[in-house]
């Protein structure tokens, strides 16, 4: 199919795709990547921003801020070497799309989109998301904040979520007036997880689509929280909708899949997933990474102003106090995923090697420094090693050296996380296509 004339494709681009990025953190990796790319990127090489909203207006709101953030750097460089703002502009390109995580049908209809009109990817960063709090457990919230700041505000155990979320149907009423029966869908896991599991798989061959000699791959990255609790999650229930806790329990989730996604024991399900079939001269394996943004002032919690003025100077508190995890800000909050997107594979690799496979997070110093560091997982550790060097700070209350027994029991659970996610990908998109709603893959 021809491809339409305002779509970018300039000759070495470098394409990345963020979800959710019409405000906090979204909006963040977007203005960082612009800002690192520029900086670290050969002058030949172009930034293609491919961001999704879930709507069209927002979707000019995002571009048109990010229009200003370059329009903004370009102005900084110029006063320094007059003549490069020209260049500078012609090197970012914006595309937005629509994407409703919570509809099947809405990430099928891009996935399509993309692989008609997108030559390749290099990094798609799963930022959008919902917390799915209704409100705070206020006496619990005053008296941990009071008795122990910093871990009150890091691990908060004070928020109240809502039960019981389900999406609306994925399968609309036919003409005739009747509804097709389907099982219901969490909200929350399909918002935070499940939607951005089924685009990984479908813009897997976009990922793949790196020859061996660039030396790179694709990268999905996978966006955590430090609220990735381990008791969160019932893998029994893997949806979470009874659950009082949905969000934890879908971070977790993020952290058990993608942590697991290099095992032996979960490769095949992986290369499933992946729709990889073995070495190819012209593609290579895309890889699963995850990440966390620290604690930062965003919207996925609405409170009224003077609540959220409160809360930015409760989260500079608990730095002072001494907590990496408060970059506090998104921009400084975005730095784990910006930095997973642009960093060299070789340095991945290196960094993976030596340490293990982990989940990289965004950490600052009391100055507000920010830097990117290993975070602890529960069951898994810094990286998988059973006599691994203990680190003082950073560590959650809940958590436990590694040992045997705690990491065998994690990567039992990758694989059993791996092979429910891949049968619910694989009943849900027979179910649209019998319903006649599904797209289908070419």
């Amino acid at each position: 199919m021809p491809i339409p004339e305002d779509i970018p494709q300039p000759d070495d681009g470098f394409y990345v795709l963020v979800t959710g990025a019409n405000s906090g953190l979204g909006l963040a990796v977007g203005c960082r990547l612009i800002d690192e790319f520029l900086q670290t990127r050969p002058q030949s090489q172009s930034l293609v921003l491919i961001i999704t909203t879930r709507d069209l207006r927002k979707g000019d709101a995002t571009v048109r801020k990010l229009r200003e953030h370059l329009s903004k750097i370009c102005r900084e460089q110029e006063r320094k070497v007059p003549g490069i703002r020209m260049l500078l502009e012609q090197r970012v390109h914006f595309r937005q799309e629509i994407l409703d995580l919570t509809s099947l049908v809405s990430v099928q209809k891009l996935s399509k989109r993309l692989r008609d009109t997108t030559p390749k990817l290099h990094s798609v960063i799963c930022n959008a998301g919902i917390g799915g709090w209704e409100d705070l457990y206020w006496g619990r919230a005053v008296w941990t904040i009071l008795t122990n700041w910093k871990s009150a505000v890091t691990w908060p155990t004070f928020k109240k979520s809502g039960v019981g979320w389900v999406t609306k149907p994925q399968i609309p009423i036919t003409d005739d007036g009747k509804k097709i029966e389907e099982p219901p869908l969490g909200e929350v896991f399909c918002a935070n997880f499940f939607g951005h599991y089924l685009l990984g798989h479908y813009l897997a061959p976009l990922l793949a689509r790196h020859p061996p000699e660039e030396n790179t791959r694709g990268r999905l990255i996978w966006v955590s929280s430090l609220e990735a609790y381990a008791h969160s999650l019932n893998i029994s229930d893997i949806q979470s909708i009874p659950s009082h806790s949905p969000y934890e329990a879908s971070k977790r989730l993020t952290d058990i899949m993608g942590i697991t996604s290099t095992l032996p024991s979960t490769m095949p399900l992986v290369d499933e997933y992946l729709d990889y079939h073995g070495p190819s001269k012209q593609k290579t394996k895309p890889r699963i990474y995850v990440s966390q943004p620290g604690i930062c002032g965003t919207s996925i919690f609405a409170l009224p102003l003077i609540l959220e003025y409160a809360m930015f100077a409760a989260f500079f508190v608990a730095r002072w106090l001494g907590s990496q995890w408060h970059p506090v800000t998104a921009y400084k909050g975005a730095v784990s995923m910006v930095w997973l997107a642009l960093a060299k594979q070789s340095t991945l690799d290196a960094m993976e090697a030596q340490e293990g496979v982990g989940k990289w997070g965004s950490a600052c110093d009391r100055r507000g420094d920010e830097r990117v560091e290993r975070t602890e997982v529960e069951g898994w550790g810094w990286g998988g090693f059973l006599n691994e060097r203990k680190r003082k700070t950073g560590r959650s209350p809940y958590a436990r050296d590694l040992t045997p027994e705690l990491k065998r029991r994690f990567e039992e659970a990758g694989e059993a996380c791996w092979r429910e996610l891949e049968r619910l990908r694989v009943e849900w998109e027979t179910r649209l296509e019998d319903a006649g709603v599904g797209t289908r893959m070419e």
